[in-house]
């Protein structure tokens, strides 16, 4: 709170808000523990948290990355880029999104992908927010070593082509003629 004095008998309280701590939590997608705690202002854009991110890991921050909205179940969604990639330029990029608005509660959660060609997958999280004051970012937690090489994605996807095969035997199976055909169905 800040006291301005216009008048001598009249004083002004001013409320300043202080911004916030936001400790944020990124693991490793991998088998080994790899993590890092940072202490975040919230004003932080997510492109200075995208290379706070790099640096904490240990990389040079020059490569492509994206952040990814996300559910409480790490499932992936709008892309959050590195650069404005729409046409008109009125697209999302990680220099627009400020971290209080992106993820204005506790507990809510990005996926980060650092360098497209190796898929450094990352899971962030807000694991706490407080009024303590933080002016730059901090590392105050670091657990295990980063490999040498980005682990392996595992890209499953259902086999559809079994399905789509079975519908085509289906309907199909006693074709002989146009005339069997019903077109008033379609």
């Amino acid at each position: 709170m800040v006291t301005k004095n216009y008048h001598p008998k009249i004083r002004i309280f001013v409320l300043t808000k202080n911004d916030r701590m936001y400790k944020v939590r990124v693991i490793l997608d991998t088998k080994e523990d790899v993590i890092r705690t940072l202490l975040v202002n919230e004003k932080t854009s997510l492109e200075n948290l995208h290379f706070d991110i790099a640096k904490a890991f240990g990389f040079n921050g020059q490569e492509m990355a994206s952040f990814y909205r996300t559910d409480e179940d790490w499932n992936q969604g709008e892309e959050i880029p590195l650069f404005n990639m729409s046409e008109a330029g009125d697209g999302i990029s990680m220099a627009t999104c400020i971290l209080y608005e992106t993820l204005p509660n506790q507990h809510d959660k990005l996926i980060y992908v650092y360098d497209f060609l190796q898929m450094w997958t990352f899971y962030v999280e807000v694991i706490e927010q407080s009024n303590e004051e933080v002016t730059e970012t901090k590392m105050i937690l670091s657990v295990g070593e980063m490999p040498e090489e980005a682990p392996e994605k595992e890209f499953k996807a259902e086999d559809l082509s079994k399905n789509i095969d079975d519908e085509i035997d289906d309907e199909f199976n006693n074709f002989e003629s146009l005339d069997d055909f019903d077109f008033d169905n379609y």
